[in-house]
C-alpha cells in the first residue's frame, strides 16, 4: 500500500529544556530549530505525507490556531484540541478512536512525535511500511532507532527473533522495554547489538490499540471511546468537558507498550533513520552545522525567527559555540569555544552543552517566582 497508515501527531509539552526559545505559549514543535525553513511539526507532516491516508494532530487548545496556520494541508477537523494535558496515552488513544469512527477499527494508525527530526526519509518510509504490514497481522509495532552511542537519555528496546511476516523482512519480536539506563548499562546494551533506542513511534490497528487499552486501563479506554463517539456531533464540547479532565495521565509506553510486550504482542522494525530527538541545546548543538558566515566562522548559528534574519552574529576564537537568536540584536562572542548563547526579546541564556539538560531547572524555578510569565 502506497499510503498504509493514518498518522497521528501528538503535539504537546513546553520543551522546557529549550527555554527561552521554547515557551508554554509557543513550544518547540512550532519553531524552526533546524534552520531548514520548516518548523519541527511542519517537517513531521512533510515526511509523513507520503505514507499517510490522513494526518491527525492532537494539541492543546492554546496551540490549535498556530498549528492550523502552520499546517494548511491538514484538514481543520483533523486537529483535535485537548482541554488540558493528560499525557500521551489519552492523546493518542483519542485520535485512534476518532479515526476508528471515521475509517473503521481496522484502520492502521501510526503515532509520531511532533518534535523529532529524521534525515533518512526513504528509510523512514520503508520502516513505516514494514510496521504497517506487521500491524495488519495484529501486532503493536514500534520503530527501533539504531543507537549511535550509549546514551542515558533514551529508553531501549530489546529485539528478539525475526517474525517472518511478509512485507516486513526486518520485523522482530520485542523481548522488552527498558527505561533510561545508567551509562554502564547503556554501554552493555550497545555492545550486545540487539538493543535499539525507543523513539515513541507506534503503529497498530486502531481497534487493536483500543482493545489492549480496554484490558490494561479499562476506565481510560471507556472515557476515550465515549469522547470519540461524540467527537463529530454537536455533543462534543459537553462530553469532552465532563470526561477529559478525569482521564488518567499515563504515557502510552506504560499503558500499552510495556504490558503488551510482556505478553508477547509487540514487534519492532529496527531502522537507521538519522533520527534526532531535539530535547535540549546539547541535541541542537549536534544537529546544526558550523556556519559559513564570515563573521562567525567555526560557530553554529540558529536564527529561530524571521526577526533574527538580519541579526549580526560575531564569533571570534569561539569554535563550536552555539548562538541561537530570535531577535535582530547583534550577538558577539570572543574567546568562548563550545559555549551556548540563546538570545530572545525578554530572556538571555548562557550555558554549555554539558549542562543543557539542566535548563529545565531554570524554568521550574521561574514558575515559583513573579517571573512565571517568562516560562
Amino acid at each position: 500500500m502506497s499510503k498504509p497508515i493514518h498518522a497521528i501527531i501528538p503535539a504537546g509539552g513546553a520543551g522546557t529544556r529549550l527555554w527561552p526559545l521554547s515557551r508554554r505559549t509557543y513550544p518547540k514543535f512550532l519553531l524552526d530549530l533546524t534552520g531548514q525553513g520548516m518548523t519541527l511539526i511542519q517537517g513531521t507532516v512533510d515526511r509523513l505525507d507520503a505514507v499517510s491516508q490522513s494526518i491527525t494532530v492532537v494539541t492543546g487548545t492554546a496551540h490549535v490556531a498556530a498549528v492550523a496556520d502552520q499546517l494548511p494541508s491538514v484538514d481543520r477537523d483533523n486537529i483535535l484540541a485537548e482541554p488540558l494535558p493528560r499525557d500521551s496515552m489519552a492523546a493518542i488513544g483519542l485520535a485512534a478512536a476518532v479515526i476508528a469512527h471515521r475509517y473503521g477499527r481496522d484502520a492502521v494508525v501510526g503515532s509520531f512525535a511532533a518534535d523529532q527530526t529524521i534525515s533518512h526519509v526513504p528509510a523512514f518510509h520503508n520502516a513505516v511500511e514494514q510496521a504497517a504490514a506487521l500491524a495488519r497481522e495484529g501486532w503493536v509495532v514500534t520503530i527501533g532507532i539504531e543507537a549511535t552511542g550509549p546514551s542515558t537519555a533514551f529508553g531501549y528496546i530489546q529485539c528478539g527473533d525475526n517474525l517472518g511476516v511478509e512485507g516486513a523482512p526486518d520485523g522482530c519480536k520485542v523481548n522488552g522495554f527498558t527505561e533510561k539506563p545508567d551509562a554502564e548499562t547503556a554501554a552493555t546494551y550497545l555492545a550486545q547489538g540487539n538493543y535499539r533506542w525507543n523513539a515513541g513511534m507506534f503503529v497498530v490497528r486502531a481497534g487493536v490499540l483500543l482493545e489492549h487499552l480496554a484490558i490494561t486501563k479499562p476506565e481510560l479506554a471507556a472515557g476515550i471511546e465515549t469522547i470519540a463517539a461524540a467527537w463529530d456531533t454537536s455533543e462534543r464540547e459537553e462530553v469532552l468537558a465532563s470526561i477529559w479532565p478525569g482521564l488518567e495521565k499515563i504515557a502510552i509506553d506504560h499503558a500499552i507498550a510495556e504490558p503488551v510486550a510482556a505478553n508477547g504482542g509487540v514487534a519492532v522494525v529496527p531502522a537507521n533513520l538519522g533520527w534526532e530527538d531535539v530535547g535540549g541545546f546539547d541535541a541542537l548543538h549536534e544537529l546544526l552545522c558550523v556556519t559559513d558566515e564570515d563573521s562567525a566562522k567555526g560557530a553554529k548559528v540558529l536564527r529561530a525567527t524571521n526577526a533574527a534574519t538580519n541579526a549580526h552574529i560575531i564569533a571570534a576564537d569561539s569554535d563550536d559555540a552555539l548562538i541561537a537568536t530570535s531577535t535582530d540584536r547583534a550577538v558577539a562572542l570572543l574567546g568562548v569555544p563550545g559555549i551556548v548563547v540563546v538570545d530572545t526579546s525578554d530572556a538571555l541564556l548562557v550555558t554549555t552543552p554539558e549542562r543543557a539538560q539542566d535548563v529545565k531547572g531554570i524554568v521550574d524555578y521561574l514558575k515559583t517566582t513573579p517571573s512565571e510569565s517568562l516560562t
